[in-house]
């Protein structure tokens, strides 16, 4: 069965508001803990990498080369840190045709779960009621839909990582309008946008057993420096890993 409703019902559910920041980075489904050389085996899914520009009026402009060279920057970063990731690592076989369609549309509803994630639980003054403080502990129950048990490579694996990327690097007029916005009327204007979102999925269940899910990352990922950092911080706190980022600093240092 097809899921894509649970696309469209996320996206709106996003969609409904939009805070500044978060205040909160890192999650873990309750009662979940996963320990290194547990035996069990992790599918990397294919990274969404998407790179591009920021209009004067905020519009994300894709730029074509910086995506290719980002792709190929994250591909290698990630490739690096695999074995640290404490467990069995397997990367998705190339899909094609519904295969691809689908790891294509699950990788659509992370990246939808992660920004509701963000708004509705990590900001604490958008915090539903459902996601507050129970027994000490905030309730962290998200989902992918069980679904996610016909994706390429399932089969041979307990768990899904999934990874999206989304920069744009603010253009010369959008820099302008920031300057000016500041001068005029003092209207903060952002220039430049840098989103991240890493999760850890149960292949069984689709349940989201840890997030990590940033919007305003570090590390300019058009470099293959910049790329390592992103990386890293992106799997900063991975169940069972030996991973350790770089220090935090301004989001995409280069060319915001």
């Amino acid at each position: 069965m097809r899921f894509k409703p649970w696309i469209v019902t996320a996206a709106a559910f996003v969609l409904a508001a939009s805070p500044v920041g978060a205040q909160e980075r890192t999650a873990v489904k309750n009662g979940f803990d996963l320990k290194a050389a547990s035996g069990k085996t992790i599918l990397v899914m294919r990274p969404t990498v998407k790179v591009g520009a920021q209009s004067t009026g905020g519009m994300f402009e894709p730029n074509g080369d910086w995506t290719e060279q980002s792709r190929k920057n994250i591909d290698s970063a990630l490739a690096k840190l695999q074995t640290k990731l404490g467990n069995r690592v397997i990367v998705a076989p190339e899909a094609y045709g519904d295969d691809a369609r689908l790891a294509e549309e699950y990788a659509a509803l992370f990246a939808a779960v992660s920004r509701s994630v963000i708004n509705y639980q990590f900001f604490v003054g958008n915090r539903l009621p459902t996601k507050k403080r129970d027994n000490k502990a905030n309730v962290f129950d998200w989902s992918l839909g069980s679904g996610v048990s016909a994706l390429p490579g399932a089969k041979d694996a307990d768990y899904a990582l999934f990874i999206y990327n989304k920069d744009a690097y603010g253009s010369t007029g959008r820099k302008l309008l920031q300057v000016v916005a500041l001068l005029g009327p003092g209207i903060g204007v952002k220039s430049g946008e840098h989103a991240g979102y890493a999760g850890l999925i149960d292949l069984k269940t689709g349940d989201v057993l840890w997030l990590n899910a940033d919007g305003a990352m570090g590390g300019d990922v058009r470099t293959a420096e910049g790329a390592d950092k992103r990386v890293a911080q992106l799997l900063e706190e991975f169940p069972g890993s030996s991973i350790v980022a770089a220090p935090a600093s301004a989001p995409a240092e280069a060319g915001k």
